[in-house]
């Protein structure tokens, strides 16, 4: 495929996105409508479109119009490539700019912050507040492309030796400062599921960000019985498994999040059991909880755009009563873990305080905030315990 061609792709896919299709779907569906488009072309189209989602706002004000044709006119006048270039109707290549096209859009110095920012305008209150002086660096970042961390499981391998395999399959990587157990994947990162360490357990698929917060957990880990409240996939389950507890038990309200764990375990030579209710309590209750995953726009574009005022609301009473049970399985000297992927003071901080407002018998024994500044994703955890 051509340039031009990818170009007329994304403007397809980003229509179908901008009527509420999922991304993904869209693009799944694409690619098996286009078998001719190769590898190379697949991948293309899709970091035009998920590039164009991350920067909706601002390609849309570049474009003159919010719509899907405008937004990648923005995009091409964002990287200094004249659209007319592309825009030139022949082969598969889009329709040419109309005359009304080629005078829109002004310069992003005139546009309002959450346009020039790209997030809503009725969130933008709360992230000011939130992110305090760095809401101009936090959120250009959250625009750019998600870079690709493995975690090394201890539980078969080494920092040295899954390098040594990762590099000698072409896979590049590096340490990270944010967690001992984090590689960030520099080149090749498409060759990670495939790799004789992925097959062999001794990597994971996972953000240092998330690395981070079960290492901060740590010295309470090893020995301990373990619940992790809202397992999901089960990544940090996996993670917790590697520092050595007794038992860990996985929960999710969601049961099929948790179905591919199992094999998961498996793989990393540990064992999780799996429950549709847990019961008794523990010495670790995770609860790591849904939120706005504000933290992980990068990864995900579309939550920013499909987050509303009303579902932030449902979200933080969802929190809220999370805590509340998870509480209930934290035994004698025990602690409770809450996090988020969320940088929103009112799914983080203002949480923590709810509950202790609630409960006043808990107490928090410590916080860390991690900004996707750092490296990784924006991350919150909070250790509550019981006061003595």
């Amino acid at each position: 495929m051509t340039p031009a061609a990818r170009v007329s792709a994304a403007v397809d896919c980003l229509e179908a996105i901008l009527t509420g299709e999922p991304a993904e779907k869209v693009l799944t569906n694409w690619a098996r409508r286009r078998r001719f488009a190769g590898s190379g072309d697949r991948r293309a189209v899709r970091d035009l479109v998920f590039d164009a989602i991350r920067h909706q706002r601002s390609y849309a004000w570049l474009g003159g119009v919010a719509d899907a044709r405008s937004i990648m006119i923005g995009a091409l006048r964002a990287a200094k490539t004249n659209p007319v270039e592309i825009f030139s109707g022949e082969g598969y290549a889009a329709p040419p700019l109309s005359e009304a096209e080629l005078n829109a859009g002004a310069s992003l110095a005139d546009a309002p912050d959450p346009v020039r920012l790209d997030v809503p305008d009725w969130l933008w209150p709360d992230l000011t507040e939130s992110l305090s002086g760095a809401v101009e660096e936090t959120l250009a970042a959250l625009k750019e492309r998600a870079p690709v961390f493995v975690r090394v499981n201890t539980l078969k391998s080494d920092m040295a030796s899954a390098i040594a395999a990762l590099e000698s399959e072409g896979i590049e990587c590096r340490t990270h400062h944010l967690s001992p157990t984090a590689l960030e994947i520099t080149a090749k990162s498409q060759r990670i599921a495939d790799s004789e360490a992925y097959r062999d357990g001794w990597i994971e698929l996972q953000d240092v960000a998330s690395q981070a917060i079960v290492d901060h957990i740590s010295p309470n880990l090893k020995g301990a019985s373990v619940l992790d409240y809202c397992a999901g996939g089960g990544g940090k389950s996996l993670a917790m498994a590697a520092y050595g507890p007794d038992r860990i038990v996985a929960h999710d309200i969601d049961a099929k999040r948790m179905a591919d764990l199992p094999d998961r375990a498996a793989r990393a030579g540990c064992t999780i059991d799996i429950v549709a209710s847990p019961a008794g309590t523990f010495d670790v209750v995770f609860c790591d909880c849904p939120c706005s995953g504000s933290g992980a726009w990068r990864r995900q574009p579309e939550a920013k755009w499909t987050l509303t005022s009303t579902r932030l609301s449902e979200l933080n009473a969802i929190q809220d009563q999370i805590l509340t049970d998870g509480a209930a399985h934290v035994g004698p000297g025990g602690i409770l873990v809450y996090a988020t992927c969320s940088m929103l003071r009112c799914e983080n901080d203002a949480r923590i305080d709810e509950f202790i407002r609630r409960n006043p018998d808990w107490r928090v024994q410590s916080a860390r905030t991690l900004s996707p500044l750092e490296g990784g994703d924006g991350f919150f955890v909070a250790v509550l315990e019981r006061a003595i």
